[in-house]
């Protein structure tokens, strides 16, 4: 590839195609012969009109001034035209640095490349593509005076670069645009491979504000040997083929991985969204979704020397399913998954069919499990938010979310990728038999074997199936924690009681707490109230000040816009407290307390440390009117509550799977 220079001035520039014609005034339209022109309408998907009458001429470039603009009401940020023109080079896949000189400000024009949102992309300097905020953004537009630069990676036969103003009336030009490219990078000597992951919220890495939910793309690096391979997850929530895209996050990847690497996609779910035709939606239709794949995604994966490998969808999980309910393909109108594998075997991809894998896995453990372990969530179960405020007294949307799910599942997910991905290596798949020998060789082990214990110890024997599964994900989190324990032959027993001392024991290691802090209690089974009291006991014991659960995300709603905004969440009742709905003096049964323990109880209830479980339900923003202080707890009603004390401890921005003492 050679360096592509255009000139758009009348005054000619060594080693510069001069565009304008002799008179100062013709504009070539695109032809692919002479691999230069100016275009009617972009490569964006729908195309987007831009203007070739209104430019002209005046010695200094090619300028425009545009009388009107159109917005769509309501999606002022995700559809709009300001028009202006559009430069067509023709340019192999590759990576490019691109550098644009204006005959006005650059702030003032805004210059995108083949349908990206780079104004927006301007935003990022200096953030991350994750909500950790590890994974920063690394390619942005620089802008300084009368110029423009920015590296991109390009996956078709040309290069659109498009030029609007910000303002009506006020004219905006194009003096020279530079095309210079960029080798492909090689990785350093004793640097790792990486395995890159790009997806959306079914991938992405969740952060403690966000728990329990979870993405199988935060815990399928504990899968690989660190000493072989890093894995570094670009997901985020909302994303989709399309809007992955033009934000920059696919260029982002490609820019900074090296040949020899590898790219794990997953989409589908967003796309489905029906905002297709709009300039910054994230939707497809059957056809866009594959020119996607086809004329961006692979050519500029290849031409970066980097393997593509698509991950078909999972399919999304009815929260509203009766006992008995089969588990088929929830890809009913767009059929996204049978397009990805389609395209695999015609351009030569290989494909990790987690669609497949997950319906069989569903109907494996049947509707009890499936739905305990998505996003069903009931009051008192976490302290983690949603876009609308605080989960801590039910799900705000009063549904089940069934596409998205917690800590339980997303590891389930992951065994059934890397699973696919040993599979297919064993069967002579070579295109994927390195990243499958870089799992580690426990993985392998429990592949061949398909026995997992060793990989999932915390699993217990009667919490994945049937009404066992009812606090799986709590269960779980807490035997990995090493704060409860299994019996001899794997059992949790989730409905046997538990005793007062077992209960502060596991209290204390939840919270890191000496045990000593906690004051001793009559060695009995633990009732309610006793668990309620050794709530604030732990709770005054822990914490100075009220954690940000408490506090930051209280009655707080995001909307579209705001920083950490998630548009693929659920909406329902906004500015949801996290304190409990129902005030203290509206219960029912406090006159049952035991006196030496109501000032407690109180205090553990307007906490929010404690609360009504009769009454809640999954998928139900509701809150109880009775504590039963003298009922025996459960070990899962213990595991439900200690997991919520364990959560409402951990930096709100922390990636909610790492282990303590353990990046993993």
């Amino acid at each position: 590839m050679t360096a592509k220079k255009f000139n758009f001035s009348a005054v000619p520039k060594q080693g510069f195609v001069q565009v304008t014609g002799e008179d100062g005034r013709s504009l070539p339209l695109y032809d692919s012969t002479a691999g230069y022109g100016f275009i009617t309408e972009t490569s964006s998907m729908p195309p987007r009109e831009v203007h070739l009458p209104q430019i002209a001429a005046d010695g200094t470039g090619v300028t425009v001034r545009e009388a009107e603009f159109m917005v769509e009401t309501g999606f002022e940020a995700d559809h709009y035209n300001r028009y202006g023109f559009a430069f067509r080079i023709a340019a192999e896949p590759g990576a490019y640095g691109i550098r644009v000189r204006t005959t006005c400000p650059a702030e003032e024009v805004t210059i995108a490349v083949s349908a990206m949102n780079t104004e927006r992309l301007l935003t990022l300097r200096g953030a991350a593509w994750d909500a950790a905020q590890l994974v920063k953004v690394g390619m942005v537009p620089v802008v300084h005076k009368r110029e423009w630069i920015f590296s991109y990676v390009n996956g078709r036969e040309f290069i659109d670069i498009e030029l609007e103003p910000k303002h009506l009336k006020v004219p905006v030009g194009l003096e020279s645009i530079e095309l210079i490219p960029l080798l492909i990078n090689r990785r350093p000597i004793g640097e790792l491979p990486v395995i890159y992951l790009l997806g959306d919220s079914t991938v992405k890495t969740y952060t403690f504000d966000e728990a329990p939910m979870s993405g199988w793309g935060q815990v399928v690096h504990r899968m690989f040997d660190p000493d072989k391979v890093k894995v570094i997850n670009y997901s985020m929530g909302g994303r989709s083929f399309k809007n992955s895209y033009w934000e920059g996050r696919f260029n982002d990847i490609l820019m900074t991985g090296c040949a020899g690497d590898y790219l794990f996609i997953q989409f589908g779910h967003n796309d489905e969204s029906l905002d297709e035709y709009r300039r910054f939606g994230r939707g497809s239709t059957e056809e866009s979704y594959e020119r996607y794949i086809r004329e961006i995604y692979l050519p500029a994966i290849r031409a970066r020397g980097i393997h593509p490998v698509f991950v078909t969808a999972m399919s999304r999980a009815p929260g509203d399913a009766a006992e008995g309910h089969v588990y088929t393909c929830s890809f009913v109108n767009r059929k996204f998954p049978d397009i990805i594998r389609r395209m695999g075997k015609e351009l030569n991809v290989p494909v990790l069919d987690l669609n497949e894998a997950s319906i069989r896995y569903y109907n494996q453990i049947g509707v009890e499990a499936v739905t305990a372990i998505v996003m069903s969530i009931e009051a008192g179960e976490t302290p983690g938010k949603t876009n609308d405020g605080t989960y801590a007294n039910g799900h705000p949307a009063n549904k089940v979310d069934g596409t998205h799910y917690k800590e339980a599942l997303s590891k389930q997910f992951a065994r059934l990728v890397v699973t696919e991905l040993y599979k297919g290596a064993a069967s002579g798949d070579t295109r994927i038999g390195e990243p499958a020998a870089w799992l580690t060789e426990e993985v392998l082990s429990a592949v061949t074997s398909e026995d997992w214990s060793n990989i999932f110890p915390e699993m217990a024997v009667d919490t994945t199936t049937g009404r066992g599964a009812y606090y799986r994900n709590q269960i779980e989190k807490l035997l990995q924690l090493g704060i409860l324990d299994k019996d001899s032959n794997g059992c949790f027993h989730p409905e046997a009681p538990i005793t007062v001392s077992a209960f502060s024991e596991a209290l204390a290691k939840a919270l890191d707490l000496s045990p000593q802090l906690l004051p001793a209690y009559p060695e009995v089974l633990l009732t309610r109230e006793v668990m309620g009291v050794l709530l604030d006991d732990a709770y005054h014991a822990k914490f100075k000040e009220a954690p940000k659960f408490m506090t930051d995300y209280n009655g707080k709603t995001l909307l579209p816009g705001d920083p950490g905004y998630d548009p693929n969440l659920d909406t329902g009742v906004q500015g949801l407290t996290y304190y409990p709905l129902v005030p203290y003096e509206n219960l029912l049964d406090t006159h049952l307390l035991s006196p030496e323990y109501a000032a407690k109880i109180k205090d553990a209830y307007e906490l929010g440390l404690f609360r009504s479980e009769k009454g809640i339900a999954r998928g139900k923003l509701a809150n109880g009117l009775e504590l039963e202080p003298l009922q025996l707890v459960t070990r899962e009603k213990a595991a439900k509550a200690l997991y919520f004390m364990w959560v409402l401890q951990q930096p709100v921005k922390g990636e909610n799977h790492v282990l303590p003492n353990k990046q993993i």
